[in-house]
């Protein structure tokens, strides 16, 4: 038996291509108020990695909340708290834990440390474009302006934009320092100073002195940076603490490394290492995974410190 069937009027034709492309839209925006929901979720929760302390859980843990992040930006790629969560994580979990492991092991198997020393240099390098991505996203022609013209573009950069300006910067330094044979990507030096300079200027007690940590060892690398660049970390040493109150035993390491190592003061160098230990992480559990890694790295210099000071 066949069915009797009218053939649908165009007035109709168009009623139903209309509700059918309403909930088409209708799902869509659905689906992203749900990716948007879920996305401030995971860029508010990264907070709660610097609460453990457990360093070899969040080692363990982070790359899938990085790999749930990148998903999702494929659903809305202009998020800015996940590009932000994206920038950051992967630039601390490089640093935290691959980069370490590479230096680590240089001294026992050269070859893996330097798989994990390129596996480093690609993270920081996949964390410097989403917070490219994320300037570009707040300040349209960002990115392209930058590599033409540092100084000029980033002078539209806001107080606002002092989270992306600083994990960018910070992204690209350290993928700079795994790239010093190649002379096109240390071009980009000047990029990583306006940036740095920028937020600094905007804001220079973001985080607690974040921003003076990270030029500790940047002034060193700092084009036309001259021979005064140590008292210049030295200054930057100074107020890191200062606007951490002591907290933080990052700037202590740092400063260690960056002038009293390369100027062989051995005694200087076993002093800011010593304060860094002597931090009770338990006691400033907003930092505390911080501190942990910061305490493990001034643990493994001293452990090496008849190989890095001359007798």
């Amino acid at each position: 038996m066949r069915f009797a069937t009218t053939p649908m009027t165009h007035a109709h034709s168009i009623t139903a291509l209309a509700a059918c492309a309403a909930l088409v839209l209708g799902a869509c925006s659905v689906e992203r108020f749900a990716v948007g929901k879920l996305g401030d979720a995971l860029a508010d929760g990264s907070s709660s990695w610097m609460k453990d302390d457990d360093p070899e859980l969040i080692r363990s843990a982070v790359p899938f909340s990085l790999k749930l992040i990148e998903s999702l930006l494929e659903k809305d790629p202009q998020h800015d708290g996940m590009l932000l969560a994206a920038a950051s994580g992967f630039t601390q979990y490089a640093w935290g834990f691959v980069q370490q492991d590479a230096e680590r092991m240089e001294e026992h198997d050269l070859a893996r440390s330097r798989e994990l020393a390129e596996r480093a240099r690609k993270l920081y390098r996949r964390a410097r474009e989403y917070g490219l991505r994320g300037l570009d996203a707040r300040h349209p022609g960002f990115r392209e302006a930058l590599l033409e013209d540092p100084a000029t573009a980033i002078a539209d950069a806001e107080r606002a934009d002092v989270p992306f300006l600083y994990w960018t910067a910070a992204a690209w330094g350290l993928e700079l320092t795994l790239s010093k044979t190649d002379p096109m990507e240390l071009a980009n030096l000047p990029a990583v100073e306006a940036l740095i300079d920028r937020a600094l200027q905007l804001d220079e007690g973001w985080n607690d002195g974040a921003i003076h940590g990270f030029l500790i060892v940047f002034e060193e690398s700092r084009p036309g940076g001259g021979r005064d660049w140590t008292e210049r970390a030295r200054k930057h040493f100074e107020r890191a603490v200062e606007l951490s109150k002591g907290a933080r035993a990052a700037p202590y390491v740092a400063f260690a490394e960056a002038v009293p190592m390369k100027a062989q003061d051995r005694k200087g160098f076993e002093e800011l290492l010593g304060h860094a230990l002597a931090i009770d992480a338990s006691k400033h559990p907003e930092v505390r995974l911080e501190n942990e890694l910061a305490a493990a790295r001034a643990r493994w210099l001293l452990s090496r410190i008849d190989d890095l000071f001359l007798p």
